[in-house]
């Protein structure tokens, strides 16, 4: 076995999927959050209700919860969960200008579900930048970054 700390490599450093069998099922969380900036002009097609797409946020979030149900098929090497908790908070941010997106996921089990608040949070980002993106181009998608994990054998992190 090799001493790297990255336990997505084999001895001989290929990759591949860690055994969790023998992991102690624990309650897990994990909070991410990220950002999309955009012109104040922008902004207000959310806050005001005239996007021509609809209801921005309501879509982000509906399709964070579907990302986060679909982290294992799309990063390669991730666990598939029972996720038993996937909750979303988007919210505008008028001194970015833009908006602040939060997910929070919760499971039992063998593994932490990190890669799922982190894609629940990109993809709820990507999502408000397609329902924008007639408007605006030049948005950006920034600092997502997981704030908080709890459960497992090392315990708690919070940024």
């Amino acid at each position: 076995m090799s001493d790297s700390p990255l336990t997505h490599f084999d001895a001989d450093g290929q990759a591949h999927m860690v055994d969790v069998s023998d992991k102690a099922v624990t309650d897990r969380m994990a909070l991410a959050e990220g950002f999309v900036k955009m012109t104040p002009e922008t902004l207000a097609l959310i806050t005001d209700g005239t996007a021509k797409k609809g209801d921005v946020l309501g879509v982000a979030r509906l399709a964070g919860i579907m990302g986060c149900k679909q982290t294992s098929a799309l990063i390669p090497l991730c666990h598939p969960l029972p996720i038993t908790k996937v909750a979303l908070e988007l919210e505008p941010a008028p001194d970015l200008p833009g908006v602040r997106i939060t997910a929070t996921v919760k499971t039992g089990g063998q593994t932490g579900v990190e890669m799922e608040a982190l894609t629940a949070v990109s993809v709820a980002a990507l999502t408000v930048y397609d329902m924008l993106k007639a408007a605006e181009k030049g948005m950006e998608i920034k600092d997502i970054r997981l704030l908080r994990k709890e459960g497992g054998k090392s315990g708690v992190y919070e940024r």
